[in-house]
């Protein structure tokens, strides 16, 4: 749905790059993935660059958290299309980092380590499903629709 206007070929590609942010964050959980499947390790291999400066830089995930925030979400002067799907980005960053907070709490009070590893799963291949999904319909031009997401996004996101 791109009702807001028409969306160039640089629009749609700065609109793809802040979903990187979520999947870095998002690798995490998909670490018994990888030990069953270590074939799966090589789609991300790409990425194996920007992991090494995300993860060397102290504070990298907050400092690139409010540069989006307040240079991209709040700036009117970009495009609605780059800001939603940026402002999109940073609440799924939020829901991972949430989750990184609860699961592990939920977890230690169960015996059977299969519940964590299945917790783990579904919340890696839900944002690897949403981050396909989104680059997805960026790059055709649409907005990435996220039910509830896409709603909080439309709250925040002024046209």
């Amino acid at each position: 749905m791109s009702w807001r206007g028409s969306t160039t070929v640089s629009d749609r590609i700065f609109a793809c790059l802040p979903y990187l942010l979520p999947l870095i964050d998002g690798l995490d959980f998909g670490r018994f993935l990888f030990d069953q499947f270590p074939a799966l390790q090589l789609v991300f291999m790409p990425l194996l660059p920007l992991i090494q400066i995300y993860s060397g830089i102290p504070f990298a995930g907050f400092i690139i958290f409010l540069a989006l925030y307040l240079g991209v979400v709040r700036n009117e002067k970009i495009s609605h299309f780059i800001r939603f799907n940026t402002m999109q980005a940073i609440l799924l960053d939020i829901i991972l980092m949430l989750c990184g907070l609860v699961v592990p709490i939920l977890a230690s009070g169960l015996p059977v380590r299969f519940v964590l590893e299945t917790l783990y799963n579904m919340i890696f291949l839900g944002i690897l499903a949403a981050f396909i999904y989104s680059v997805a319909q960026s790059l055709m031009g649409r907005y990435a629709e996220i039910p509830t997401l896409s709603d909080a996004v439309h709250m925040q996101v002024r046209p």
